[in-house]
């Protein structure tokens, strides 16, 4: 595809930082057990199946993402790498400290992940500047070691975040304003186009088709040409990548218009009251997240199915729609949908792997058309709600929860090596003895 013009800057375009964790899980294990520093770490998949995370040590071991850990627990034992199991709960609350840490520096932040989130630095002048001290204030106070890119829009700061991480020479913090544009070039024709944030595998392979192979051959591109055979997503790429700020903390931050709670069982189950409190946690997760955006929802399905990979056992895999009365948040009245649809799908004689719920026909709470004839939700089992999730918010997931969660136990995950919640869980505080 042919180019038309080079990557240009202006000097009076927006400024974006993206703050990007290093290695987030694993380091959040290494800060409360000092025995880790130096040593090779893996943090492991719900169930303990697949290896989600890497310590820096254990990259340079080899060890893939996302390898299977049956395959590879016998290297781990000869390389003497630590085993961990998710520990969401930690992960999470470490997750909102360095949020309020950020939101403390810069008046306009944006989390994008659990480890990652974008600045508006407008006006903070030598960014660069801006960019250590947010490095040295999140390792002062909660020793969490991160990137800094900067850039005159996302994808430039997300693709320089990338340089500060694979280049030491930068310390860390790596500002596209910050270098010549022939320095910046020379770096964006050393990467693929692999490396742009929202250019996939496959996408990268259609481009490299195309003669497009560098970060620079694709900030090279004409966007009405890229618009017309990869669409407007890649445009706006492309006019990101030469400094054209198109993508807005909305455009980030948009609601969700289906949200989806599943998680395999760590073995497999045919009562259907284990199931039953496996659906009702999905239902209450699910539910929880919905009014966080606050929105409400009209469909409930529930999803059960057997291990497809054991051809030994009978196979059953069932989806069940149930629709609203109305469109609700209420935990309670989703619940009555899923119990529905649960007891419409479960058949008796299979041993179950996996279920789950999906929110759908999702809307904003506040744009709701009223319905003369039909029941709306209980403005006080919304504020029932609303103080559930600041309680579950403060004191850690689950602290209130529904009671039909704890009919059974045979449905919680498999981890084995889960360390301590050392932050939200009064029982596992670390102590310190004189």
């Amino acid at each position: 595809m042919s180019t038309s013009r080079s990557h240009g800057r202006v000097a009076d375009m927006p400024t974006y930082a993206l703050v990007d964790a290093n290695n987030f899980y694993a380091t959040c294990e290494k800060i409360f057990d000092p025995s880790l520093a130096n040593v090779p770490l893996v943090v492991l998949s719900n169930n303990d199946g697949c290896i989600v995370a890497r310590s820096a040590e254990a990259k340079i071991l080899g060890i893939p993402m996302a390898a299977p850990m049956h395959q590879w627990k016998g290297f781990c034992a000869k390389h003497g790498v630590a085993i961990k199991s998710s520990n969401y709960t930690l992960y999470g609350d470490m997750s909102a400290r360095m949020l309020a840490i950020l939101q403390k520096l810069c008046p306009e932040v944006e989390s994008y992940s659990i480890d990652e989130s974008f600045l508006k630095l407008d006006g903070f002048g030598d960014v660069t500047a801006m960019g250590h001290e947010i490095r040295q204030t999140l390792q002062q106070h909660i020793k969490v070691t991160c990137g800094v890119g900067i850039g005159p829009s996302k994808t430039l700061a997300k693709f320089a975040n990338h340089i500060a991480k694979k280049h030491p020479e930068y310390g860390g913090v790596f500002s596209v304003q910050g270098v010549t544009e022939a320095v910046f070039e020379k770096l964006m024709a050393s990467y693929s186009a692999g490396e742009v944030w929202g250019v996939g595998r496959q996408l990268s392979k259609r481009l490299a088709a195309d003669g497009i192979e560098t970060v620079l051959d694709l900030s090279r591109c004409d966007a009405k040409a890229i618009h017309q055979r990869y669409g407007v997503v890649l445009a706006k790429t492309v006019r990101e990548l030469r400094g054209e700020a198109c993508i807005s903390f909305e455009d980030i931050a948009a609601p969700k218009q289906q949200i989806i709670s599943s998680r395999s069982f760590a073995t497999c189950l045919t009562e259907f009251q284990a199931i039953q409190a496996a659906v009702s946690h999905h239902l209450s997760r699910a539910a929880e997240k919905l009014r966080a955006q606050n929105s409400v929802c009209s469909h409930v399905y529930v999803m059960i199915n057997t291990n497809r990979f054991r051809e030994q056992d009978p196979q059953y895999r069932q989806t069940i729609l149930t629709p609203l009365p109305h469109p609700s948040a209420d935990t309670s009245v989703l619940m009555k949908a899923a119990m529905a649809g649960l007891r419409k799908g479960f058949v008796t004689g299979f041993r179950y792997h996996k279920c789950g719920v999906i929110l759908g026909e999702i809307g904003q709470a506040d744009d709701q058309q009223t319905d003369l004839f039909a029941t709306v939700d209980d403005p006080k089992r919304l504020r029932l709600m609303s103080l559930m999730d600041s309680i579950n918010k403060h004191q850690g997931a689950g602290t209130l929860h529904v009671a039909s969660t704890q009919l059974s136990d045979a449905w919680h995950m498999r981890a084995n090596n889960r360390s301590p919640r050392y932050t939200t869980c009064w029982d596992e505080f670390p102590v310190a003895y004189a």
